[in-house]
Protein backbone atom coordinates (compact mmCIF):
# COMPACT_ATOMS: atom_id res chain seq x y z
CA UNK A 1 0.00 0.00 0.00
CA UNK A 2 1.50 3.31 -1.21
CA UNK A 3 1.74 6.61 1.26
CA UNK A 4 -1.17 8.12 -1.20
CA UNK A 5 -3.56 5.07 -0.50
CA UNK A 6 -3.31 5.54 2.71
CA UNK A 7 -3.44 8.66 2.84
CA UNK A 8 -6.95 8.20 1.10
CA UNK A 9 -7.90 5.71 3.64
CA UNK A 10 -7.63 7.63 6.65
CA UNK A 11 -8.51 10.44 5.19
CA UNK A 12 -5.41 12.34 5.99
CA UNK A 13 -1.69 12.58 4.90
CA UNK A 14 -0.65 13.60 8.77
CA UNK A 15 1.06 10.33 9.69
CA UNK A 16 0.21 10.92 13.77
CA UNK A 17 -3.76 11.61 12.44
CA UNK A 18 -3.73 8.70 10.46
CA UNK A 19 -2.06 6.06 13.17
CA UNK A 20 -4.87 7.93 15.94
CA UNK A 21 -7.40 7.13 13.53
CA UNK A 22 -6.50 3.59 12.48
CA UNK A 23 -5.97 2.41 16.10
CA UNK A 24 -9.43 4.60 17.80
CA UNK A 25 -11.05 2.06 14.40
CA UNK A 26 -9.58 -0.68 15.97
CA UNK A 27 -10.59 0.17 19.31
CA UNK A 28 -13.78 0.48 18.23
CA UNK A 29 -14.27 -2.78 16.02
CA UNK A 30 -12.86 -4.12 18.68
CA UNK A 31 -15.02 -3.07 21.45
CA UNK A 32 -18.24 -3.92 19.34
CA UNK A 33 -16.84 -7.69 19.44
CA UNK A 34 -16.16 -7.98 22.64
CA UNK A 35 -19.87 -6.18 23.61
CA UNK A 36 -21.56 -9.29 21.42
CA UNK A 37 -19.45 -11.91 22.80
CA UNK A 38 -20.51 -10.81 26.58
CA UNK A 39 -23.86 -10.07 25.53
CA UNK A 40 -24.76 -12.57 23.88
CA UNK A 41 -22.47 -15.38 23.64
CA UNK A 42 -25.11 -18.06 23.95
CA UNK A 43 -26.61 -17.61 20.52
CA UNK A 44 -23.53 -16.81 19.12
CA UNK A 45 -21.89 -19.93 20.87
CA UNK A 46 -24.78 -21.74 19.25
CA UNK A 47 -24.46 -20.08 15.93
CA UNK A 48 -20.63 -20.48 15.53
CA UNK A 49 -21.32 -23.99 17.36
CA UNK A 50 -18.19 -22.62 20.04
CA UNK A 51 -18.83 -22.92 23.81
CA UNK A 52 -20.50 -20.08 24.91
CA UNK A 53 -17.92 -19.64 27.90
CA UNK A 54 -15.06 -19.26 25.35
CA UNK A 55 -17.17 -16.34 23.68
CA UNK A 56 -17.44 -14.91 27.21
CA UNK A 57 -13.22 -14.89 28.30
CA UNK A 58 -12.69 -13.65 24.65
CA UNK A 59 -15.20 -10.97 25.33
CA UNK A 60 -13.64 -9.95 28.47
CA UNK A 61 -10.15 -10.18 27.44
CA UNK A 62 -11.29 -7.76 24.34
CA UNK A 63 -12.99 -4.94 26.22
CA UNK A 64 -9.99 -4.96 28.07
CA UNK A 65 -8.00 -4.85 24.84
CA UNK A 66 -10.13 -2.14 23.27
CA UNK A 67 -9.92 -0.18 25.86
CA UNK A 68 -6.30 -0.30 25.90
CA UNK A 69 -6.20 0.74 22.80
CA UNK A 70 -8.54 3.21 22.87
CA UNK A 71 -6.59 5.15 25.01
CA UNK A 72 -3.69 5.07 23.13
CA UNK A 73 -5.55 6.44 20.35
CA UNK A 74 -6.66 9.36 22.30
CA UNK A 75 -2.75 10.25 22.71
CA UNK A 76 -2.28 13.42 20.74
CA UNK A 77 1.28 11.51 20.05
CA UNK A 78 0.68 7.70 20.64
CA UNK A 79 4.48 6.62 21.72
CA UNK A 80 5.90 3.90 19.45
CA UNK A 81 6.67 1.03 21.63
CA UNK A 82 2.78 0.60 22.90
CA UNK A 83 1.80 0.74 19.10
CA UNK A 84 4.54 -1.46 18.47
CA UNK A 85 2.76 -3.73 20.67
CA UNK A 86 -1.09 -3.17 19.26
CA UNK A 87 0.78 -4.47 16.25
CA UNK A 88 1.63 -7.49 17.44
CA UNK A 89 -1.31 -8.01 19.57
CA UNK A 90 -3.30 -7.50 16.67
CA UNK A 91 -1.00 -10.17 14.23
CA UNK A 92 -0.62 -12.72 17.30
CA UNK A 93 -4.35 -12.82 17.62
CA UNK A 94 -4.97 -13.50 13.88
CA UNK A 95 -2.08 -16.51 14.08
CA UNK A 96 -3.92 -17.48 16.84
CA UNK A 97 -7.04 -17.65 15.62
CA UNK A 98 -6.34 -19.66 12.44
CA UNK A 99 -4.43 -22.32 14.47
CA UNK A 100 -7.62 -22.26 16.97
CA UNK A 101 -9.70 -23.02 13.32
CA UNK A 102 -6.93 -25.13 12.10
CA UNK A 103 -6.29 -27.43 15.47
CA UNK A 104 -8.78 -27.21 18.02
CA UNK A 105 -11.82 -25.89 17.27
CA UNK A 106 -14.30 -27.48 15.28
CA UNK A 107 -17.37 -24.47 14.69
CA UNK A 108 -19.93 -24.35 12.23
CA UNK A 109 -19.54 -22.89 8.93
CA UNK A 110 -20.48 -19.65 10.01
CA UNK A 111 -18.43 -20.09 13.02
CA UNK A 112 -15.30 -21.26 10.32
CA UNK A 113 -16.19 -18.33 8.00
CA UNK A 114 -16.57 -15.56 11.37
CA UNK A 115 -13.14 -16.62 12.48
CA UNK A 116 -11.60 -16.34 8.88
CA UNK A 117 -13.13 -12.89 8.74
CA UNK A 118 -11.93 -11.35 11.98
CA UNK A 119 -8.55 -12.81 11.85
CA UNK A 120 -8.32 -10.84 8.18
CA UNK A 121 -9.54 -8.23 10.06
CA UNK A 122 -7.51 -7.81 12.93
CA UNK A 123 -4.46 -8.72 10.48
CA UNK A 124 -5.46 -5.66 8.23
CA UNK A 125 -5.38 -3.15 11.34
CA UNK A 126 -1.59 -4.51 11.81
CA UNK A 127 -0.91 -3.34 8.71
CA UNK A 128 -2.44 -0.33 8.53
CA UNK A 129 -1.26 0.74 12.31
CA UNK A 130 2.46 -0.51 11.23
CA UNK A 131 2.55 1.36 7.65
CA UNK A 132 1.17 4.66 9.82
CA UNK A 133 3.79 4.04 11.78
CA UNK A 134 6.01 3.88 9.58
CA UNK A 135 5.11 6.85 7.89
CA UNK A 136 5.04 8.77 11.18
CA UNK A 137 8.76 7.88 11.98
CA UNK A 138 9.65 8.69 8.39
CA UNK A 139 8.62 12.46 8.95
CA UNK A 140 10.18 13.02 12.11
CA UNK A 141 13.21 11.87 11.18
Amino acid sequence: MSATQLAALARTSDPRTMLRRFLALDAVVTGANAVAYLAVSGPLGDLFDVDARLLLILGAFLAVYAAGVGLLASRPHPAAPPVRLVVEGNLTWAVLSLLALALWLTPSTAGAVWTVLQALTVAGFAALQHRALKARQDISS
